[in-house]
């Protein structure tokens, strides 16, 4: 009796083996996949200019340059940013929706240059917008200094075509030497 109880026991512990990671995942639901929203069209830029504007932030922040056509929302600011006895530093802004805690490369492509700066989704005045900073010394920000057309890019947020202007030059060369 002995020996049938025995092999009883050893007979049910063979018919189940022992649990493993995989049952544990088995119950637990599966997370949502997350995906970024449906890529932007690049905007018409014919007529686009730079001009400058008061600085919406009322802090410490220096000039700022907004860049669309007349009439119609802004596509792109830019700003010279920094306390008092840090680094002087350039924000630029690309004035379209961003998706909730995305991050991306901006991308400025022109007068013989390449600069890219990370960009994150901030709230600025009540909605969700691309936004980063880079100290006003990186060469990052050349591709503004020069004197023909250049492009600035955010995947998904369409690419947007800059007009030669001086005045983004200006601002860089003022932040600079702040």
């Amino acid at each position: 009796m002995k020996k049938l109880a025995a092999f009883s026991v050893l007979f049910l512990a063979a018919c189940k083996p022992p649990p493993t990671d995989a049952d544990m995942n088995r119950d637990l639901p599966q997370a949502a996949p997350v995906f970024a929203s449906a890529p932007l069209p690049s905007p018409d830029t014919e007529g686009a200019m730079w001009a400058r504007t008061s600085n919406q932030s009322g802090g410490q922040n220096g000039p700022r340059l907004i860049y669309g056509i007349p009439g119609s929302p802004a596509l792109i600011a830019l700003e010279c940013v920094g306390d008092e006895g840090a680094l002087p530093a350039i924000q630029i802004t690309r004035l379209t929706q961003a998706d909730e805690d995305a991050g991306a490369l901006l991308a400025l492509v022109g007068n013989g240059h390449i600069g890219r700066i990370e960009v994150d989704e901030t709230e600025v005045g009540g909605r969700s917008v691309w936004q980063g900073s880079a100290p006003a010394a990186d060469i990052v920000w050349e591709p503004l200094v020069g004197p023909r057309q250049l492009t600035v890019t955010v995947p998904g947020a369409g690419m947007v075509t800059m007009n030669p202007s001086a005045l983004p030059a200006q601002l860089i060369e003022n932040c600079r030497t702040s």
